[in-house]
């Protein structure tokens, strides 16, 4: 008896992957894409920054200005604790930047499918801020050593701001660099339909890359 195909594994990104292959140039999309492909069959990868989103969400939901992400340094397991500690301090910079605590809350945003042509792309927040005025952000976190480039800026910010109806309604999309502390916003000359092509165009050619790596 001969065993049944294995099912074709159909292209797919997540808005992490994604903003990280549009980053890549020549030979290295190819390698990224194939790496992303493997991880999906093997299901495998693991998120080292679950406890610290907790806390720092905690810190916002219960106006505590940074308590919880200082703690969660000394409970994380000693493997991660050098990571924590160097994401901490730029985290709460961009805790005390949102003014007093008690003048924030956070807010549930939800996931996202965004098709870019035919690749389907999550598109995942890591939560919302309300501020007191009443607007609300849309927050991604970006954990890398390195600073998010202009594209991975655009991109990611793009992206969520094309599904913010689903995610959280009447949001503003905002890239956190943790380790800078900074808050990154769509830059008031961005031009969507410029963006919108751009990146129609490389979702296209990860589909190709995802084909010719099977």
């Amino acid at each position: 008896m001969t065993a049944p195909a294995s099912t074709p594994l159909t292209p797919y990104a997540t808005l992490l992957g994604f903003t990280r292959y549009v980053d890549r140039t020549g030979p290295t999309k190819a390698t990224f894409v194939g790496g992303l492909r493997k991880q999906r069959a093997s299901r495998s990868g693991f998120n080292p920054h679950g406890q610290f989103v907790k806390a720092l969400k905690a810190d916002i939901a219960f106006h505590t200005g940074g308590t919880h992400l200082t703690g969660v340094v000394d409970i994380v397991k000693p493997r991660w604790r050098p990571l924590y500690q160097a994401l901490v301090p730029g985290a709460t910079a961009w805790l005390h930047s949102l003014g007093d605590p008690a003048a924030v809350d956070l807010a549930q945003t939800r996931d996202a499918l965004a098709m870019l042509g035919d690749l389907p792309v999550k598109i995942n927040p890591h939560f919302g801020v309300r501020h007191a005025d009443g607007h609300a952000d849309a927050v991604r976190l970006h954990f890398d050593e390195a600073p998010p480039s202009e594209e991975s800026v655009l991109a990611t910010l793009h992206l969520m701001a094309r599904h913010m109806d689903a995610v959280l309604p009447h949001a503003e999309p905002v890239l956190v660099d943790v380790r800078r502390g900074q808050a990154h916003r769509m830059p008031t000359d961005a031009k969507p339909e410029h963006i919108e092509r751009w990146l129609s165009g490389e979702a296209a050619a990860f589909r190709a890359i995802w084909s010719t790596a099977a």
